[in-house]
């Protein structure tokens, strides 16, 4: 068996894994984690959502995208796709990377270095080729994400502020970073606050029982803290 590292051991004892953290009491644990046991780099702050869903039913999925209030503590570079005429007016708004045919080239030939693609509707006859590039990455433009939008300027803006991106798993499970241990409790709390509040928003009205059955913070290399749901009522 292999022996956990001096930090591991260190960041796992900081955590105990048969109890349930209220949220402000979890975040405390990842700030002092970050102070003590943390890498050199800015670790990503982690939620994990279990729900009480059937996957395998179509109407019982989930999918959507919500802006965090603190950002996400990351550049985002984005690619729009829109008609010639308005390429300008999409650099103007911020897109990193702007075209029409253009840019449908360029994806074609395997250049899609950009974390998020947008569309306008009028533009997916051309982007539609580019599924089996674009779709296992999951960077097809989708209305519910506010990717596939006419406003692509607000939609420009509201993912380079910090849009936190949701899609159920096939085992009903939500995973989503919200964040980076470098911010503070109070920016965690809200952001994690956001994303819960819109994956509870998202229930479908086909789920019976217990929607929301567990919530799990982490940090891209410490434990998993379990969250106390009552601490989650406001």
């Amino acid at each position: 068996m292999n022996k956990l590292s001096k930090r591991m051991q260190k960041a796992t004892a900081l955590v105990d894994a048969n109890k349930s953290y209220p949220l402000k009491d979890a975040l405390k644990v990842v700030k002092e984690y970050a102070a003590t046991c943390a890498s050199k780099f800015d670790e990503s702050v982690e939620m994990v959502l279990e729900l009480g869903i059937d996957a395998r039913q179509t109407d019982q999925g989930i999918r959507g995208a919500e802006s965090m209030p603190s950002g996400l503590g990351k550049t985002v570079k984005v690619a729009v796709f829109v008609s010639e005429d308005k390429v300008d007016a999409a650099k103007k708004a911020g897109a990193d990377i702007a075209g029409s045919d253009d840019l449908v080239e360029i994806v074609k030939s395997g250049k899609a270095d950009f974390d998020v693609c947008i569309a306008t509707p009028d533009m997916m006859a051309k982007v539609g080729v580019l599924g089996k590039v674009l779709g296992p990455r999951g960077l097809m433009p989708n209305a519910k994400l506010g990717t596939l939008t006419a406003d692509f300027a607000a939609a420009i803006k509201q993912v380079k502020a910090g849009q936190v991106a949701y899609k159920n798993d096939k085992g009903g499970i939500v995973h989503a970073g919200i964040g980076k241990v470098s911010f503070t409790e109070d920016a965690l709390e809200s952001n994690v606050m956001a994303l819960y509040k819109a994956v509870l928003r998202a229930k479908p009205s086909s789920s019976k029982g217990v929607y929301m059955r567990n919530v799990y913070l982490s940090t891209t290399m410490g434990p998993s803290i379990k969250l106390d749901l009552q601490s989650m009522v406001s």
